[in-house]
C-alpha cells in the first residue's frame, strides 16, 4: 500500500504540470527484478511472479559482479558457466494521471541489453514493501500481460506507445522481460570480446505529447534532423527535416518554428512556416536557414554550440517543442594529409572507449560518463573511438560540448553468423538516427574485423554502407580490418579503411633491422607507397599492461602466448612508444586509435586467467594511469608533463639501467641520488628523452627530473628504485607469434 500511494502521489505531481506541450518523465525509480533460471515449462509460468523480487533503481545490471570476477573454470570456456546469461524480469506500478486522456504516451528505454520484451498488465495487483525486495500476493491477478512491444539489440534506444493500452487514474503495472544471452541473429553474436552485461543499464523515460506531436518513435530518435551545407565563417546553410505525426482524426493548421538561440539565449536565426497537416501519415516537413557570420565548432579549441528549438504551434499555443544541439562545423579527411576541422588540419588524436566500469558494469551514472572524459581529455587526446557499440546519449551529448570529435559504431565485430543481416540494418539506423544532431561525430562505423564467408558478409557491408549513406549522406562511413591487408575485399566497402595492428603482441615485433614487413616502421613505409591514395585510419594498438607486473627488460615481442598470466607494464609502454613515434611520421594514418583508454572485463577468453582485458592506459578502476596514459599526455596535451617512467618497477637487479623521462617542455635534468646524469638522448619523439647507463647505488635510490620553464615555473618529478643484485629477474619471453587477433 506504501507503494502505490508513492505512485499515486508522484503522478498527481506530474498532472499538474503544463501538458499542451511534451512532458517527459524520468521512470527510473522503485522497479522490482527478478533474475532466472526459470522453469521453461507453462504449467510453471506464475513461479515467475511469486516470490521475493530485489528492489532495483535505474540504471541496473545483473552481470555487475559475476562477470568481472569469477575465474574461468577447466573445460567451460565458451559455456558461459561462471556468469549468468538469461532471462530475467522487472516490473513496475504507476498511476497515469487522468488528464492524460487524449494525450499519447510513450515509453522510451534508452539501452536494454540484450533482448526485450514488454507487457503492460491492466488488472490490479497488491504488494508488499520490504526495505530491500518485495514480495508479490497474485491471488488478485485475473488477467494475461498485454503485449506491448518487442526489440533485438543490447546498445541503441527502444520506444513503444502505450496510449491505448494505459488505464488512466488506477493503478497499472508494466513488465519487462531482458535477456542476454548470445544469438546468431543479433550483434554482437558473442560474448567473447566485451560484456553483454543483463538488464535495463541505462536510463527510462516516459513521453507525454499532444495528438500533434514531432515523432517520438522514428526509431527513437529526435523526429527533428540538422544538416548543414556551405558552412564558412561568413554563412552556412542549415536545413531541417522535421517528422510529424498528427493523430487527430482531422486536418490540423499549424505553425512550425524552429529559433536558432546563441549561447548566451540571444536569438541567432528563426523560420517560421504554416503547413496544414492532413489526419494520416506522418508527415517529413522541411526549413531552410541561413545563419550569418556563424561561430563554428573548433574541436577542443572552441566546442561553441548553438540550441536549436523547433515548436509546433496550433491557435497560437505551443503543443510541442524538441530541443536539438548545433554545432556548426564542416570536416574532411584529406587523404596522406589528415583531418580537417573548418578547413583548419586537426589532429586526431585517438583513443578506444569500452562503457563497462569495475563493480558497476555497464549501468553507469553521468557522473561515471564525466570521469572517464576528464581523463581521456587529461591524456590530450582529441577524439574517441566508441567501441564496438552505441553508447550512452549522455556520453555523445557531453562530447559535442567538450569538443571530442567521435567516431561512433555498430556491434558488428569479430564474428559472422549469416542470420544477423536484418539485425545489423536495425542497429545501423537506430544509431545513425538516434545521434545526427551530434556535432562531435563524423564517422560510422559499420563493423569490426568481421570477415568469413567472404561473399555474404561483402554484400552485407556494401548493403550497410548503402544504408549509411542514405540515413547521412554528409558522414564518412568506416570499416575494420584485423588483417594485415589493406584491400581486402570485405572491408572495401566505405570510405575509410580502418586497420586494427598489434605489432609485437599478436603477430610480427616492435622492431627489427631487416626488410620483412614484420614490425610496425616497415609496414607503414610499405603501405605509404602501395596504398597511398586510401583513406587509412590505425584505428586499434595496444598491449596488456598490468601493473602488478613488472620487468626491468623487455624484448620485442610481448608475453601474449607464452606466458598469458605475466604483462609487464614496461613492454606495454615500450609498445606505445615505438607505436606512437613511428603513426606521428606517417602521413598515411589520418588518425589513430589507442586500443584502450581503460581496462575492462573479457567474459570468455583463452587469453587471460582474469576475465581482464589490461589494454587500458588506466586501470579498471579508474585509480590508477600507467606509464601509457603519460606518454600520450606528453605527446598530445598542451599542459606541462614532465615524469619519469618505471615507478612501479621499484626492486631492481641491474646496477646500469636507462632511465626515461617524458617531456613536452623541453630537455629535463636528471639526478640520481644528488648526481647530475650527462649524456642524455631522444627516442622516438621530442618529448622522449633516455639516459643510458646510469649507475645504481646498492640500496634505495632517488631518481628526479627537473625542468625550469620559459616562465620561470618548476616542474619536478621524483621516483625511487630498490638496487640489489638478488632482485635480477631471469629474461624470458615468447619465440614465435601468430598471424591474425580476436580483437581482445
Amino acid at each position: 500500500m506504501i507503494k502505490r500511494i508513492f505512485y499515486t502521489l508522484f503522478f498527481i505531481g506530474i498532472t499538474i504540470l503544463n501538458l499542451q506541450a511534451r512532458t517527459v518523465i524520468p521512470f527510473n525509480a522503485n522497479w522490482s527484478f527478478k533474475k532466472g533460471p526459470f522453469s521453461t515449462s507453462a504449467l510453471d509460468y506464475n513461479q515467475i511472479f511469486d516470490g521475493k523480487w530485489q528492489l532495483v533503481t535505474l540504471p541496473h545490471t545483473w552481470n555487475a559482479t559475476d562477470m568481472q570476477t569469477a575465474e574461468i573454470k577447466p573445460g567451460s570456456l565458451g559455456k558461459n558457466e561462471r556468469f549468468y546469461t538469461g532471462d530475467a524480469y522487472y516490473r513496475k506500478t504507476f498511476v497515469p494521471g487522468s488528464d492524460w486522456k487524449g494525450k499519447r504516451i510513450f515509453i522510451r528505454f534508452e539501452g536494454v541489453n540484450t533482448n526485450t520484451e514488454v507487457y503492460l498488465n491492466n488488472k490490479p495487483l497488491s504488494a508488499k514493501a520490504g526495505k530491500n525486495d518485495i514480495t508479490y500476493d497474485n491471488s488478485q491477478r485475473n488477467g494475461n500481460y498485454s503485449f506491448v512491444g518487442r526489440h533485438q539489440g543490447g546498445y541503441s534506444a527502444f520506444v513503444f506507445e502505450l496510449s491505448d493500452m494505459l488505464q488512466l487514474g488506477v493503478e497499472n503495472e508494466l513488465l519487462v522481460k531482458v535477456n542476454n544471452e548470445a544469438s546468431p541473429q543479433v550483434i554482437p553474436v558473442n560474448h567473447t570480446l566485451f560484456p553483454m552485461y543483463g538488464g535495463i543499464y541505462r536510463p527510462v523515460e516516459l513521453i507525454v505529447t499532444d495528438d500533434i506531436h514531432v515523432a517520438v518513435n522514428d526509431f527513437a530518435s529526435q523526429g527533428v534532423y540538422i544538416t548543414q551545407q556551405n558552412v564558412s565563417k561568413k554563412t552556412a546553410d542549415i536545413a531541417l527535416k522535421i517528422k510529424i505525426d498528427n493523430k487527430a482524426g482531422k486536418i490540423q493548421p499549424i505553425e512550425l518554428l524552429t529559433t536558432i538561440f546563441e549561447r548566451d539565449g540571444t536569438i541567432k536565426a528563426k523560420q517560421q512556416t504554416a503547413y496544414t497537416l492532413p489526419p494520416q501519415g506522418r508527415q517529413a516537413l522541411s526549413q531552410q536557414i541561413v545563419v550569418k557570420n556563424p561561430h563554428l565548432w573548433q574541436g577542443l579549441d572552441d566546442p561553441y554550440l548553438y540550441k536549436v528549438v523547433t515548436q509546433i504551434k496550433k491557435d497560437g499555443q505551443v503543443i510541442d517543442e524538441v530541443t536539438t544541439p548545433l554545432g556548426i562545423r564542416k570536416f574532411e579527411l584529406r587523404t596522406g594529409q589528415g583531418f580537417f576541422l573548418n578547413d583548419i588540419k586537426y589532429p586526431l588524436y585517438g583513443v578506444c572507449r569500452h562503457q563497462d566500469r569495475w563493480g558497476k558494469g555497464s549501468a553507469l551514472s553521468n557522473a561515471d560518463h564525466d570521469e572517464d572524459l576528464s581523463i581521456i581529455k587529461e591524456m590530450g587526446a582529441t577524439s574517441i573511438r566508441l567501441a564496438h557499440y552505441q553508447q550512452s546519449s549522455y556520453f555523445y551529448s557531453k562530447c559535442d560540448s567538450i569538443g571530442l570529435v567521435i567516431w561512433a559504431e555498430i556491434p558488428f565485430v569479430n564474428r559472422v553468423t549469416t542470420f544477423e543481416d536484418n539485425n545489423a540494418q536495425q542497429q545501423l539506423k537506430e544509431l545513425i538516427r538516434q545521434n545526427f544532431n551530434h556535432p562531435s561525430i563524423y564517422i560510422w562505423g559499420m563493423h569490426n574485423e568481421v570477415y568469413s564467408p567472404s561473399a555474404y558478409t561483402v554484400e552485407l557491408t556494401t548493403k550497410l554502407n548503402d544504408l549509411a549513406k542514405s540515413e547521412d549522406p554528409d558522414r564518412y562511413t568506416v570499416s575494420v580490418s584485423g588483417y594485415n591487408v589493406i584491400d581486402h575485399p570485405v572491408n572495401n566497402n566505405a570510405d575509410v579503411q580502418g586497420i586494427n595492428h598489434y605489432f609485437g603482441w599478436y603477430n610480427g615485433e616492435l622492431e627489427n633491422k631487416s626488410d620483412k614487413d614484420d614490425d610496425v616502421a616497415t609496414w607503414a613505409q610499405r603501405i605509404s607507397k602501395e596504398f597511398k591514395d586510401y583513406k587509412i585510419i590505425f584505428s586499434e594498438y595496444g598491449a596488456e599492461a598490468v601493473p602488478e607486473d613488472q620487468a626491468e627488460e623487455v624484448g620485442n615481442f610481448g608475453n601474449q602466448w607464452s606466458n598469458p598470466s605475466f604483462f609487464p607494464e614496461e613492454y606495454a609502454t615500450k609498445f606505445h612508444e615505438v607505436h606512437w613515434g613511428v603513426i606521428s611520421k606517417s602521413p598515411i594514418f589520418l588518425g589513430s586509435y589507442v586500443w584502450n583508454t581503460f581496462d575492462f572485463a573479457t567474459p570468455i577468453t583463452a587469453l587471460n586467467v582474469n576475465p581482464r582485458n589490461y589494454k587500458g592506459l588506466v586501470s579498471f578502476d579508474r585509480k590508477l594511469k600507467k606509464d601509457g596514459f603519460y606518454w600520450y599526455k606528453a605527446n598530445w596535451s598542451k599542459e606541462p608533463v614532465l615524469y619519469v617512467t618505471q615507478r612501479r618497477m621499484i626492486n631492481r637487479g641491474n646496477e646500469i639501467t636507462p632511465v626515461t623521462i617524458y617531456s613536452n617542455r623541453g630537455e629535463p635534468t636528471l639526478t640520481v641520488n644528488g648526481t647530475v646524469i650527462k649524456g642524455v638522448r631522444k627516442g622516438q619523439t621530442d618529448v622522449h628523452y633516455i639516459f643510458d647507463n646510469v649507475k645504481l647505488t646498492k640500496g634505495a635510490n632517488t631518481i628526479e627530473a627537473k625542468i625550469i620553464q620559459k616562465d620561470g615555473k618548476i616542474l619536478t618529478d621524483s621516483i625511487h628504485w630498490n638496487y640489489d643484485p638478488s632482485y635480477k629477474q631471469n629474461a624470458s619471453g615468447p619465440t614465435k607469434s601468430k598471424t591474425e587477433h580476436v580483437g581482445l
